[in-house]
């Protein structure tokens, strides 16, 4: 079962956002709103199509994906860069799991399908999100590893880019925890030798005179008051995504090697940034 992370440092509570941030909440939640639903129902209209026609192939939806999540980074007022380049073809991503910007910042980089616990397909909204763009849902269950080596298969041979966060919970942005060599089991089933990895570290700026942490999403905070608090702000920051260079599943004998290898390069780039 995930363990959530709660930091031994005191937590900042956000101030009263004041009439100015009410309107700054608005000016940018609205139009966030309009693109995130809009975009959600055209793609769920192309994939009617697309479904039937491509069956796991989506030549034309993730596009819409990525469109929505640039876009949405820009409405909200954050700065992006990226910097390395991302590999070509399938294979598998890695990376820090620090907000639910997350999901944007890595989607507006590279077309990519995320890799969640099968709880996350309930949770209202960002269920329906996970659901329509693609996400693999799994069991953290051993009776289901070869199934989920199977959709893991299919999925690959589709060409996806398939995507884990092996901390395995968010942090506050500051820090890279342990990954989980239990996350990488499924590739090392037959079948995976030759599949490419790339480690990918998601680095966040904090907007001017603001806590390092503003954008972290951790322990119990509730999403609601966070993304309010994150439309508020005065002035926003940055996030950079950095690919790191790719890595091949045959060049490492056992998982956690493996994971120690891709922790060591996200811990490197959240470093450097």
């Amino acid at each position: 079962m995930t363990q959530t992370w709660h930091s031994d440092e005191t937590q900042v509570t956000p101030s009263p956002p004041g009439r100015a941030g009410w309107v700054r909440m608005i000016l940018r939640g609205v139009p966030l709103a309009i693109l995130v639903f809009s975009g959600l129902l055209v793609l769920l209209l192309v994939r009617m199509i697309e479904r039937p026609l491509c069956g796991l192939g989506r030549p034309v939806t993730p596009a819409i994906t990525q469109f929505v999540c640039r876009n949405a980074l820009r409405l909200m007022g954050i700065g992006y860069r990226i910097r390395g380049r991302p590999m070509d073809g399938p294979g598998a991503v890695v990376a820090n799991h620090s907000s639910w910007l997350d999901i944007f910042a890595l989607n507006a980089a590279r077309r990519v399908y995320f890799v969640s616990k099968d709880e996350v397909a309930g949770w209202p909204v960002i269920g329906w999100l996970a659901r329509a763009t693609g996400t693999v849902f799994i069991k953290r269950d051993r009776r289901e590893a070869r199934s989920q080596v199977a959709i893991f298969q299919d999925r690959l041979a589709a060409g996806h880019k398939l995507l884990f966060f092996p901390e395995g919970t968010s942090t506050d942005g500051l820090r890279v925890l342990p990954f989980k060599p239990t996350l990488f089991a499924a590739f090392f089933a037959p079948g995976f030798e030759s599949l490419s990895l790339q480690a990918v570290t998601l680095v966040y700026q904090a907007p001017p005179d603001m806590d390092a942490r503003f954008y972290g999403w951790w322990g119990n905070m509730a999403f609601g008051p966070h993304l309010l608090h994150t439309l508020a702000a005065r002035r926003q920051g940055r996030i950079s995504v950095v690919f790191h260079d790719p890595v091949t599943l045959a060049d490492y004998p056992t998982r956690k090697a493996l994971a120690k290898a891709l922790e060591d390069q996200v811990r490197s780039g959240l470093v450097r940034g």
